[in-house]
This record gives C-alpha cells, sequence and structure tokens, in this order.
C-alpha cells in the first residue's frame, strides 16, 4: 500500500510525460505552463488511492487520474480569466491569461478539457468517459450558479461546483478497477463527503461560503461532522483504507 505521497509523484511523474496533440503546436506551452504549475493533486491522488484500496492496478488508473487533474486545471485556467473570477495570480505566479493573453488561455483551456477526455477514451470501458464527462458538465453548472449569483442553495452549488469532481475521483477508480456498480454506493457516499469537507474547509479558509452564511464556529463544528463521517464511512468498507483515512485528514487540517 503506497503512501500518499508516492501517490502523487506518480501522478506528477505520468503528467510530466504526457504527449499532447501534435496540431496544437505552441498552444502546448500554456497548456504545460498551467497543468505544471503545482498543487495538491488530491483528485488524482485519491482516484489512484480508491484503485489501490478496491484491489485494482495503480498504473493502469494513472490516465483517468490524470483525466481528472486536467479536468481542474482546464476549470482554474477558465476561473482566473478577466470575464469570470478575474485572477492575476495562481499558486504563486502569474495566471495563464496574464502570461499568454485571455485567447490563449482560453484556448489552453479548451485543450486541457479535450485532451483529458482523450485519456479518458483510452479505456475499452466507454464508463470511464462517460463518468468524467458527467462530472465536468456537473462542474460547469455549479460554476454557473456561483457567477450568477444562484447560490441560495450552497449544498447543490458546492455538490456540482465542487464535490462533482471528487466524486469521479472516487467512481474512476472504482471503473478501472472493474468494481461492479452494485458496491459503488458506499464508495461514492464517501466521495461526496470529501467533496463536501474540502468546501468547507476552503470556505474557513477564504471566510467565504459555509463560513460566511454559518459563521465560523458553526462551519467548524460541520468540517468536525464531515470528517468523523467520511472516516466512518471508509471504516465499513472492506478494505484497506489507510491512505483514504489519510486524505481525509489532510484535506481537514490544511490552512491553503
Amino acid at each position: 500500500m503506497r503512501r500518499a505521497d508516492e501517490l502523487r509523484e506518480l501522478v506528477e511523474t505520468h503528467l510530466r510525460s504526457l504527449l499532447f496533440g501534435p496540431e496544437l503546436g505552441g498552444l502546448e506551452a500554456a497548456l504545460r505552463y498551467s497543468l505544471e504549475a503545482g498543487g495538491k493533486r488530491i483528485r488524482p491522488v485519491l482516484c489512484l488511492a480508491v484503485t489501490e484500496a478496491a484491489g485494482g492496478d495503480v498504473e493502469r488508473a494513472l490516465p483517468a487520474a490524470s483525466a481528472l487533474e486536467l479536468v481542474h486545471t482546464f476549470s482554474l485556467v477558465h476561473d482566473d480569466l478577466p470575464s469570470m473570477d478575474d485572477d492575476s495570480e495562481r499558486r504563486g505566479r502569474p495566471s495563464a491569461h496574464v502570461v499568454f493573453g485571455d485567447g490563449v488561455a482560453l484556448l489552453s483551456g479548451d485543450a486541457l478539457l479535450v485532451e483529458a477526455l482523450r485519456l479518458a477514451l483510452s479505456y475499452d470501458d466507454p464508463a470511464i468517459a462517460r463518468e468524467l464527462a458527467g462530472a465536468t458538465l456537473d462542474m460547469i453548472g455549479g460554476q454557473y450558479r456561483d457567477i450568477t449569483g444562484d447560490d441560495g442553495d450552497l449544498e447543490t452549488l458546492h455538490r456540482l461546483k465542487t464535490g462533482a469532481l471528487f466524486s469521479a475521483s472516487v467512481g474512476l477508480g472504482l471503473l478501472v478497477t472493474g468494481v461492479p456498480d452494485a458496491e459503488h454506493e458506499p464508495w461514492r457516499a464517501f466521495g461526496a463527503d470529501l467533496g463536501l469537507l474540502f468546501q468547507i474547509v476552503d470556505d474557513l479558509i477564504d471566510g467565504d461560503g459555509y463560513a460566511r452564511r454559518m459563521g465560523l464556529e458553526a462551519a467548524k463544528e460541520l468540517t468536525a461532522d464531515v470528517a468523523r463521517r467520511a472516516h466512518a464511512r471508509l471504516d465499513d468498507l472492506r478494505a484497506d483504507a489507510r491512505v483514504l483515512h489519510e486524505i481525509v485528514d489532510a484535506v481537514t487540517f490544511r490552512t491553503a
């Protein structure tokens, strides 16, 4: 059983090895600029950890895990654009649109999404690509709610905007491993809790969302409750979930 930091190194190595379509030409530099800017890689690491806990082959899951990171990166590139959140910095350095211009940044995000789908389609099972596509549409729907101020139902907004890729991280790990659909529910319930946990902690760090609406103390209590529930779901699985417990703790106690 590999530790989370070992799984992350596998992800980093695989991301660096990706070959993008030659038709992209010079646009590839913008893709790699955003993709290799760092980050915790929590979604692909989660996918690999689920794969290993479910008895699957981590190396076989690497294309699916990398596809998740490409989709996540696409969303960040587009979120930073002046027409969206207008953020000039991402992960401690200038955002893609600051370095390459709005048009190139937009195209690089588009290309990252298509390259992610190409990775998902490299598997024989079409359910893998469907899982990724469905989660991406959920994420986009959540972002639409966010930028249009449709935030009356925070739970639904964040289930779509943030939780969808966490749920897909679990789902892709199960699909790559060949876990029967009838056995997915407890795993996917854990994924939903982890996505919610990530968002609440994010809001506590930023003083936004749940923290603003509920107050800091209530949001902290909710964090503790959801973390306990996520750990309990893992305890109920018939699997070696040590690394998944480690991921829950990392999400719970992160500060950035």
